[in-house]
């Protein structure tokens, strides 16, 4: 079964050799689930959540942009399997041809998927399976507090939650 998810923002966490790794928050079933993602893949969700325009399109806006021109929309993203550790999603899109829609399913990172549903608003999925192996109470978590997501820069800001996975 796949669960309704909300981005809930950028936090910053501790790997298993003590390195600080930034991670996008997504809310699900009542608890967090944590996805490895690059500081510059965390500076471009977050751009997008804040709504801040940047002065030339950013990767995920650019492929937003091509898809809309051809005829295209994105329908959902879905976070729906983990494996080894490594986080595995899907993103479901359609085109329309003279009025007829055609469905298509994209596999994705993660962090892509998430990237391009915070600039398209399009529903974000868990599945039970990546949620019963990841997910975590949302009291392990400090995002600032409130909707304005940040990547903290000072070391004293940064959560230490434990042991999460990769995604690809």
């Amino acid at each position: 079964m796949n669960h309704p998810g909300e981005v809930e923002g950028i936090a910053v966490g501790v790997d298993a050799e003590g390195e600080n790794i930034p991670a996008v928050v997504v809310a699900a079933r009542s608890e967090f689930l944590p996805i490895v993602v690059t500081a510059d893949q965390a500076r471009a969700i977050q751009l997008a959540l804040s709504g801040e325009p940047f002065e030339r399109p950013l990767t995920h806006d650019l492929l937003v942009e091509i898809l809309t021109e051809f005829g295209g929309a994105i329908d959902k993203v879905r976070v729906d399997d983990v494996a080894d550790g490594t986080f595995y999603a899907k993103i479901d899109a359609e085109r329309y041809d003279n009025g007829t829609a055609r469905k298509f399913v994209f596999d994705a990172r993660p962090s892509d998927a998430i990237a391009l549903a915070v600039r398209v608003d399009c529903p974000i999925e868990i599945a039970d399976v990546v949620l019963d192996e990841a997910g975590q109470p949302p009291e392990r978590f400090d995002l600032g507090g409130g909707s304005d997501p940040k990547v903290p820069e000072e070391p004293d800001d940064f959560d230490e939650f434990g042991d999460f996975g990769d995604e690809r």
